[in-house]
C-alpha cells in the first residue's frame, strides 16, 4: 500500500463513495445541496451519495457491503456515529463498528477518510477514539467537520443539519484532503 502525505493510498478501486447518515444524505436539502453533489462538483469527480438518514454504526455496518464495497470503491468518506450518540448507544459498540467498517474498507485497497462532527455530539470521548482510529490505521481524519456551522441559523437547515451554503463550508475543509489522497 502507498502513502500519500502519510496516509494509507488507494491501491484498487474506481468510484469515489460517501458513506453515513443524514449528514451525508443531506436531510431535508433539495437535490445536489448534499455534501457529496458539492463535493462531486468542486473536485470534478462524481461520488456515490450512500447516506441513510437516521443511521446507527450497527446499521451502517449492515450495509457496508451492498452500499459501499459491491460499488468497487476508490475511496470512501466515513461519516457515521451521531446516530449512535443520540441514541446512547454505548460507545464500545459505536467505535468497534467503525473499526469494522474502515477496516473492511481498507482490506479492499481502497482509502478511507474519517470525517468527525462535534456540534455537542462528538465531544471528549468521540474526538479521541476517532482519531486513535484514524492514526491506527493511517488513515485521515478530518475533525469537527462542522466547526462554526452548527448553530449559525444562516448555514443550518435544522437544529442538526446544515443548509446548502453549511456544506459549502464543509466542501471547503474536506476537498483539499480528497485530492491529496486521489492523487
Amino acid at each position: 500500500m502507498g502513502c500519500s502525505g502519510g496516509f494509507v493510498s488507494p491501491t484498487s478501486g474506481t468510484t469515489i463513495v460517501a458513506f453515513g447518515d443524514s449528514l451525508t444524505q443531506g436531510y431535508g436539502l433539495a437535490a445536489g445541496e448534499d455534501y457529496a453533489s458539492q463535493l462531486s462538483a468542486k473536485i470534478g469527480k462524481e461520488i456515490i451519495n450512500a447516506g441513510v438518514s437516521g443511521d446507527t454504526t450497527s446499521e451502517a455496518l449492515q450495509r457496508l457491503q451492498s452500499d459501499v464495497l459491491s460499488r468497487d470503491p476508490r475511496l470512501v468518506i466515513v461519516l457515521l456515529g451521531g446516530n449512535d450518540a443520540l441514541q446512547k448507544v454505548n460507545p464500545d459498540t459505536t467505535f468497534a463498528n467503525i473499526e469494522n467498517i474502515v477496516d473492511q474498507i481498507l482490506a479492499t485497497g481502497s482509502g478511507v477518510i474519517l470525517v468527525g462532527v462535534r456540534g455537542g455530539i462528538h465531544n471528549g470521548e468521540y474526538k479521541r477514539r476517532f482519531k486513535e482510529i484514524a492514526k491506527s490505521r493511517n488513515v485521515p481524519y478530518v475533525e469537527d467537520a462542522l466547526k462554526g456551522i452548527f448553530g449559525k441559523r444562516a448555514l443550518m437547515y435544522d437544529s442538526v443539519h446544515p443548509n446548502k451554503q453549511g456544506y459549502a463550508i464543509f466542501v471547503e475543509r474536506l476537498a483539499p484532503v480528497v485530492e491529496k489522497l486521489l492523487n
